[in-house]
């Protein structure tokens, strides 16, 4: 019974709003959160963050590539973020002749800045309200039950009848796009501005923007110095263009100043980006879908695959350059999914979930509103329901999409197979062009046909070990039939005779092609039979969708009706969002106290020359022997990493601003604590804390350690 209490008690907590709480859409800032903003210390109005008729902060904030934040902190279009959002990037310009990964990027003078094709970065325009405008089109709707009022395509397309063609076409590089809020109950509108012409301009090795590795990752204290500079150019009017040696750095309408001032234990902090994805609005029967097999799958797939790619990035210098973006990519979500079940189990979140509905239901009942609790009764029974689809799909994607490369070979090769019978050579040949560039897709400078048939072997076996024979691809019987059961047996016979198994049959297929060899080629096969899997499970899924969509859709809208004007924030959907809160340390577990700022004396503490995570540069060690710090400095004399917040972020928060009361940059959002990653289900004001580079120690770096300091007299740097 005490249990229970304590419990019940915990439940019922969070449903008081707490000051640190939520993603907010800046044009509500003023009516919802202002006031508390200020209370904890900001000294702005809300115009100074968000205008829609003047230059304001949000217009120095920026999308930056395709899921990270990034900021502009000159009138020369120097743009930060982190190291890890830029790391592509950097590998892409990286040999073993020339590593910039290991050694850092420094470019000197523009003429070294470095293009990086297909990067882009997105700027903000406006942003409106037009939740009638949607719903009156939705209400012509041809289909009123369909999942149009959530489709992408749909409201891109009503967001582009509202400015019509000629606006976009009179406005290079603008872009517009209806974005659904609340489960589809309120939406708004963003124009954008992308520009394509992004260069790097320096990045630390990655012994101090990865330090730490996998190991900290997802973990406080920090010492890792997260952060890249790149510029944004534009043509000579100002109008986003190609990339062109003509070209010119953008004149920004807004760029942050930058503050040296520091921060100290509860100052006021607060951090604008792009995140990506929250589900402060599941069931609590989602939240046990999440824990038992989204994240369950995810983990365990993962760990065997990072397991064998280390192994080989080890052994090889060369596959550690070529898998080292991958393998992080694979440890960001795996730990995440690990620190998601720790906090769903530790804090209750399913019991929380679950007396927000009872408490709904109730005052459904009250309020004569049936439909809230049929809303929930269906969407109890929808994932019962999809539970043997979801599993099959989620070990579908992480163990052979994911954890399989060369599933990315092309298989649409009945065009391919007439062109090679055909006694027109010119086409032929051009066939077998585009089947090479096909190839190349996958088949990069970063891909190892040796470590790829290592992680085949076992991502296959497990996935066969974990579903069924009767569920899985038809293909996949050939395992027992010719090979007996052994999928290392199998997967040796499809590297050795696929024509995409190894440069050497790729050639004698080029010297002598033939329609009858694609269509037998076992990569293509297997793969056709994957993808023809993930499209069956991917239907059977969305017969779930529209239905759950429906019930959804009502349920928040219940939970909004319920609370009133008690402000509540919108899942995070990539759109521009605002988190505040306070620079803070945080208690573990029982006698543990986490302060919240870290210096270089922990980066030497950490210090091991015999593991590459934990790797120092002689030269940050040189300026930390001489106290070499500058300006820099703490008074006491230290030297600043990091610091934590209680600022409720996600990913896609990589690279965000975090500013100060007066709206000066002090530091680069670039990870959170592995006790707080729960927060996206439900913030956990006790651990929720944002991982944050002081901006003393990037511009320390760039200026003392990389002697870049050319770029910090393009800043407006605040003593």
């Amino acid at each position: 019974m005490k249990k229970a209490l304590l419990i019940l008690i915990s439940i019922l907590l969070t449903y008081i709003v707490k000051a640190d709480e939520g993603m907010w859409l800046l044009p509500l800032l003023k009516q919802q959160k202002l006031a508390e903003m200020q209370a904890l210390g900001l000294k702005l109005q809300d115009y100074d963050i968000y205008s829609p008729d003047s230059s304001a902060l949000k217009d120095a904030v920026v999308i930056f590539g395709g899921g990270c934040t990034g900021e502009i902190v000159s009138s020369e279009g120097l743009l930060l973020t982190n190291h890890h959002c830029g790391y592509s990037q950097i590998q892409m310009h990286s040999s073993v002749e020339n590593d910039y990964l290991t050694n850092g990027f420094w470019a000197m003078t523009r003429e070294q800045e470095l293009p990086n094709p297909g990067l882009t970065v997105t700027f903000i325009d406006k942003i409106e309200e037009v939740t009638d405008y949607v719903k009156q089109a939705l209400g012509k709707d041809d289909d009123p039950d369909g999942m149009n009022f959530l489709s992408s395509s749909y409201l891109n397309g009503l967001a582009k009848k509202r400015v019509g063609e000629s606006f976009l076409q009179n406005n290079p590089g603008v872009s517009v796009e209806i974005k659904a809020f609340y489960g589809g109950n309120v939406y708004y509108m963003f124009t954008k501005k992308t520009y394509s012409d992004v260069r790097l301009v320096g990045a630390p090795p990655s012994s101090i923007g990865k330090f730490g590795a996998d190991t900290d990752n997802w973990i406080w204290p920090r010492h890792t110095g997260d952060f890249s500079v790149f510029r944004v150019y534009a043509d000579v009017n100002g109008h986003p263009a190609d990339y062109s040696e003509s070209n010119v750095p953008l004149r920004p309408k807004r760029w942050l100043k930058i503050s040296l001032k520091g921060v100290r234990e509860n100052d006021f902090a607060m951090i604008m980006g792009f995140p990506g994805r929250t589900n402060k609005y599941y069931t609590s029967w989602e939240v046990a879908e999440r824990r038992d097999i989204d994240n369950s799958v995810r983990i365990h797939i993962r760990e065997l695959r990072q397991k064998a790619m280390l192994e080989e990035m080890l052994k090889d210098p060369a596959v550690r350059i070529q898998y080292s973006s991958k393998y992080a990519g694979s440890t960001n979500a795996y730990k995440n999914a690990i620190g998601s079940n720790w906090a769903i189990d530790k804090q209750h979140l399913e019991e929380v979930k679950k007396a927000e509905q009872d408490r709904l239901i109730a005052w459904s009942k009250q309020q004569n509103h049936p439909e809230y609790e049929s809303a929930l009764l269906t969407l109890e029974q929808l994932v019962y329901e999809r539970k043997e689809l979801r599993f099959r799909s989620w070990m579908l994607d992480e163990a052979i999409l994911r954890g399989i490369e060369f599933v990315k070979v092309p298989t649409d090769i009945t065009r391919l197979c007439d062109a090679l019978c055909s006694t027109d050579k010119s086409d032929k040949d051009h066939q077998m062009h585009l089947l090479e560039l096909a190839c190349l897709r996958f088949w990069d400078k970063n891909y190892s046909p040796q470590v790829d048939r290592k992680i085949a072997k076992v991502m296959l076996a497990e996935y066969r070990r974990q579903i069924p024979a009767v569920s899985q691809p038809a293909y996949f019987s050939v395992i027992d039939k010719r090979f007996k059961g052994s999928v290392d047996r199998f997967i040796d016979y499809v590297f050795d005779t696929s024509i995409f198994g190894s440069e050497k049959n790729f050639q004698k297929f080029k010297a002598s092609p033939s329609a009858k060899k694609l269509k037998k080629d076992p990569m293509i096969l297997f793969t056709e039979a994957v993808h023809k899997e993930k499209a069956l499970l991917a239907g059977e899924l969305a017969d779930f969708d529209a239905g759950y969509a429906i019930e959804h859709h009502t349920y928040v809208e219940g939970l909004l009706r319920m609370y009133k004007d008690k402000a509540n924030f919108p899942d995070a959907n990539s759109s521009l969002r605002l988190t505040y809160g306070q620079v803070k340390g945080y208690s573990p577990k029982d006698a543990v106290y986490y302060e919240c700022q870290t210096t270089l004396d922990g980066v030497m503490e950490k210090e091991d020359p015999n593991n590459w995570e934990f790797v120092v540069p002689a030269r940050l060690k040189e300026l930390y022997e001489t106290k070499e710090f500058g300006r820099y400095a703490l008074p006491d004399g230290r030297m600043p990493v990091a610091f934590c917040a209680t600022t409720h972020t996600t990913g896609g928060n990589s690279g965000s601003p975090v500013l100060n009361a007066e709206g000066e940059l002090i530091g680069i959002n670039f990870d959170r604590n592995w006790e707080g990653v729960g927060g996206d289900i439900q913030y956990l004001p006790d651990y929720q804390r944002s991982i944050i580079v002081d901006i003393r120690y990037v511009l320390f770096l760039i200026d003392k350690y990389a002697g870049a300091d050319y770029l910090l007299n393009e800043m407006e740097i605040m003593e």
